[in-house]
């Protein structure tokens, strides 16, 4: 193993990221050292990369960014016992504390100590990265490299869709980014009668159409909830998960669930949301859950499963691959302009 490695890195306080040469990390207690086989880029990367807000009042630079990944273990720590030198593992983000009250009653994924993988501390696009030890999962042999490293999304989108039961349900989504794409899959998946969904960008709706879902909308030029009621017999969909961050979708959706119906909200608003809580929510007798993160450990074992059962449909969803990290800036340019999918890097080219 080389003693310098390539990374993408955050250097400094503005837009963009670099390219630099770097030692390869030694695992401390409790980590351990994976040579990286596959990494996928995130929305919270693209923000580290614009230096949005959120991102100046988190990141100190200077910072290995990324955190979804699949890696072959090539050295541990001390103080690890239940992972060796050549599992081949993914990571959970969320590094808990374990002693608050939500560790203590189960609710790790909302720790109130938590600290993000690849945020808080140092990532994954890299040829070799830490993980700590705690947030290690073994994956099964047979799941490749590109679908086992968007497991961490993947995760989301199943706790969005299955936050309850889908099967014969007429089910809306606005919003065909990455997630909303993983969203399509699971709800196909898991027997949802009738997916619906609603984005304003052509190549994403086209994305979803090859994704699985039955309708596609374009929200600018048609009417979602009035499209919504025709297809579902002027009753509304039976759930609405909603994905895009788009305060008018979030509007939409909420007047095209059925009363009584259900409600995943996963997208993030870009500022405080007005909405009509008495009409659409209140009198509709509405069940809204909002989802962040994964459920530890219990969403991966789900995860884990659909992948191996091969009911989902990853391959159009990944819509660009990289050998090596080169081409970082053209992958995070075309995903700023919503020309991707899932953009996937695989840092060693042989």
């Amino acid at each position: 193993m080389a003693d310098k490695m390539i990374a993408i890195m955050k250097s400094k306080p503005a837009y963009g990221a670099e390219l630099v040469e770097v030692d390869v990390p030694k695992p401390k207690e409790g980590e351990v050292l994976i040579k990286v086989l596959a990494t996928s880029i995130c929305g919270t990367d693209l923000h580290i990369y614009e230096w949005n807000e959120w991102a100046q009042s988190r990141i100190k630079p200077p910072q290995i960014m990324g955190h979804e990944v699949a890696g072959e273990v090539v050295e541990v720590g001390p103080g690890v016992e239940d992972i060796q030198v050549g599992d081949y593992i993914s990571a959970e983000t969320h590094i808990v504390c374990g002693k608050c009250y939500q560790c203590r009653t189960g609710n790790y994924h909302v720790c109130q100590n938590t600290k993000i993988f690849g945020v808080d501390t140092d990532g994954v696009f890299a040829e070799y990265a830490i993980v700590p030890a705690q947030n290690a999962w073994k994956n099964p042999k047979n799941i490749p490299p590109e679908y086992a490293t968007l497991q961490e999304p993947l995760g989301n989108a199943v706790d969005t869709v299955l936050a309850e039961p889908v099967a014969g349900k007429t089910v809306l989504i606005t919003g065909a980014g990455p997630l909303g794409l993983l969203g399509i899959t699971v709800a196909k998946a898991a027997g949802a009668s009738l997916v619906i969904v609603s984005e304003p960008s052509d190549f994403r709706r086209e994305l979803a159409r090859k994704v699985g879902a039955d309708v596609v909308i374009n929200p600018f030029e048609e009417d979602v909830v009035k499209e919504v009621r025709d297809l579902t017999d002027g009753n509304g969909v039976d759930v609405f998960l909603e994905f895009s961050g788009a305060p008018k979708a979030l509007e939409q959706g909420l007047q095209a669930v059925t009363p009584a119906g259900r409600v995943s909200l996963l997208g993030l608003f870009p500022r405080d949301v007005s909405i009509d809580f008495n009409n659409l929510i209140i009198f509709k007798s509405l069940t809204v859950y909002g989802i962040t993160g994964r459920h530890l450990w219990q969403t991966w074992y789900t995860v884990s499963r659909l992948l191996q059962s091969g009911k989902l449909n990853l391959d159009p969803i990944i819509t660009h691959k990289y050998k090596g990290f080169d081409k970082f800036e053209e992958a995070f340019e075309l995903m700023r302009a919503g020309k991707t999918g899932k953009v996937v890097f695989f840092p060693h080219r042989k």
